[in-house]
Order: structure tokens, then C-alpha cells, then sequence
């Protein structure tokens, strides 16, 4: 079943990408994950999987692969430390793998009931340091989860996006990837570095490899 849903004011549907970026500057904590984020190509530190219905998520982070709530329609990381964890990031938009592909609705529709099912399937799964292996499913970061759920569908959210001092680091899948390689929507009133506020729109570096 496909669930739709509103946070911060932009609109997600089953198998959406929620994206955020480091630090809540007014908690200590926030000020580490600030640094954190400086470590990690891009904006977009942070990405989670709108699942539903209401404001259910899946994200791999500090306690591994989790499932929670993002209440009353609001990102708000300070009240989800309980469920979350030590992750004190900020709202940054939203990503949208499918939009543009020209999908059969029944095609879209069964593409977003897998997505959410696999990602809720590795409920309960370690976080998996080795950045460099994004193909196993016995351990997630973040984005990886993202791309192994898209991945058997054709969409390949890797576009080898690599830190040039590293070799091998666009092995890498990075949160700044599955924000460039879909269209997406800045949350209102945010201006970053790489960005502005913007309509949707599809990236021009859309998926390689």
C-alpha cells in the first residue's frame, strides 16, 4: 500500500527520501555532528526512507537499521534521540528517485511497495562501517540501504561521486549522491553551498554507472 505524507512542509509517498545535513546548534551534540558532516561530501549528511502510513521512516544510523515516527508532520531531532539515537541533524528536503522515469503506475506503485518492504525487512541489522562494501545485506549506512533497495529496479543511485585524496571512494555510496542523482526539493527558505531554494527538479547528473 502506498502512504502519503507531509514533513516540514513537502510531500512524500511511499519509498520517498528524506535528506538532512549535520548539527542542531543549540545542543552540544549537534555541534559534533556538525563536524561529522564536514567529513562527507556535500550538503546532505543524513538520508532516511519514508515508508508510512502516517509518519513512519527507516533509516540505518547509530543503532543500526531502525524503524520510527517523524510525529505531527515535523523533522524534529531532538524529540526522536530516544528512538534515533545520538543523530542530531537538521531538515534539508526531499529526494525523488522515481520522479521523471515516466513509470506505469502500476509499475511505480509496485516499485514503492518493494522499496519499503526491503527496507523494512533489514529492521534490526548493524550499522556496516566498511563504506566500501555497499553490496552486502548483512550490515547499512545510510545510503546504502537507500541504493540496495532501489537497485534491482535499474535505478542506480551511485554516481560515483569520490573524494580525489581517497582512490576507491566512489565505492562509496554518499547521502550527497542520493540527493543529486533524483530530483528533489530543498526545504523552504534553505540555502546552502551547492544549492537554493528550488522547485522540483530532475538532477543533470542524474544515476551513472
Amino acid at each position: 500500500m502506498i502512504h502519503t505524507y507531509t514533513i516540514n512542509g513537502l510531500p512524500f509517498e511511499t519509498g520517498d527520501i528524506i535528506c538532512t545535513m549535520n548539527g542542531k546548534p543549540d545542543i552540544l551534540p549537534g555541534e559534533f555532528w556538525r563536524l561529522v558532516g564536514r567529513l562527507v561530501p556535500g550538503d546532505v549528511d543524513h538520508v532516511a526512507v519514508y515508508v508510512g502510513p502516517d509518519g513512519k521512516c527507516v533509516e540505518a544510523g547509530t543503532r543500526g537499521v531502525i524503524s520510527y515516527e517523524a510525529k505531527f508532520g515535523l523533522w524534529d531531532s531532538a524529540r526522536m534521540i530516544r528512538t534515533r539515537g545520538l543523530i542530531l541533524d537538521e531538515f534539508y528536503g526531499a529526494a525523488y528517485p522515481l520522479a521523471g522515469l515516466e513509470l506505469r503506475e502500476e509499475d511505480e506503485i509496485l516499485i514503492r511497495e518493494r522499496v519499503a518492504e526491503y527496507c523494512l525487512a533489514q529492521v534490526g541489522k548493524p550499522y556496516n562501517l566498511n563504506f566500501l562494501d555497499p553490496d552486502t545485506d548483512e550490515a547499512f549506512y545510510c545510503s546504502q540501504l537507500i541504493y540496495k533497495a532501489y537497485l534491482p529496479f535499474g535505478i542506480n543511485l551511485n554516481t560515483g561521486l569520490a573524494i580525489e585524496m581517497f582512490p576507491g571512494t566512489n565505492q562509496i555510496i554518499y547521502p550527497q549522491e542520493i540527493w543529486s542523482g533524483c530530483a528533489h526539493r530543498m526545504a523552504e527558505g534553505l540555502v546552502r553551498n551547492v544549492e537554493t531554494a528550488s522547485p522540483l527538479k530532475s538532477s543533470e547528473e542524474g544515476a551513472a554507472n
